[in-house]
């Protein structure tokens, strides 16, 4: 991920996006960039929502855990939330940086989600186009593990979320490769979600990579938009 300042110049293509971004997923990387232990709110016989993600769902960047976008509508929706987002990492992007032995595939399937939410893609922009091909079918392989597990999980697809107003011809590539993968697997799709921070940088935290809690309620607001117009 880049900043939006203007010091920094993203321009829509790919060779330079994954020159800049794989700098900015290192930055986002460091002693506080752990996957949280998945854990619930705890409601009693509430449905599991469970969260497959990088830092845009981990909620790096917001004041307090309860402030990031899945814990709000978990929260407004009476779920209990299992969120083991990581941050920096894509279907290919950073899997090293996981927990030893840990995946987060794993982690979803085993927390028997009655809804997962598929947030993941971002990263994975950083290592466009020159692993293309790994990208492509680590993302068929996810989704048909999670839906060969999980054949009863309402499965909520995600476009990848994305934090700049450039935008790499990667992210369409990916976005479409996800979109595609919903389809195959039964799950639903969410589009336009690389937009829905677009163009309001006070909605950033001051890092520039990542919403702040005005950003991140932004991104609630428009997840439960789609949230209602599919009836849950």
């Amino acid at each position: 991920m880049t900043s939006r300042r203007p010091a920094i110049l993203i321009v829509a293509l790919v060779v330079l996006a994954v020159v800049i971004g794989g700098g900015v997923v290192r930055a986002s990387l460091g002693p506080s960039a752990q996957s949280e232990s998945p854990a619930d709110t705890g409601i009693p016989g509430a449905p599991v929502a469970a969260f497959y993600g990088d830092s845009y769902t981990l909620g790096t960047g917001a004041s307090e855990r309860g402030k990031r976008w899945s814990s709000i509508i978990a929260a407004d929706r009476g779920w209990n939330e299992v969120n083991p987002s990581v941050n920096g990492l894509g279907f290919v992007n950073n899997r090293d940086r996981l927990p030893a032995g840990g995946d987060l595939v794993d982690a979803v399937i085993a927390s028997e989600p009655d809804i997962l939410f598929v947030t993941m893609g971002l990263n994975d922009n950083f290592s466009m186009p020159a692993r293309a091909d790994e990208v492509h079918a680590a993302i068929v392989a996810d989704f048909a593990a999670l839906r060969r597990a999980l054949p009863e999980t309402r499965i909520i697809v995600v476009e990848p979320f994305w934090y700049t107003d450039e935008r790499p011809q990667s992210l369409a590539t990916i976005s479409g490769w996800v979109a595609d993968e919903a389809r195959t697997i039964g799950a639903e799709s969410i589009e336009g979600a690389s937009h829905w921070i677009e163009g309001h940088p006070e909605w950033m935290a001051d890092d520039g990579l990542h919403p702040n809690d005005e950003g991140y309620a932004e991104i609630a607001r428009r997840m439960s938009e789609e949230l209602d117009r599919r009836g849950l």
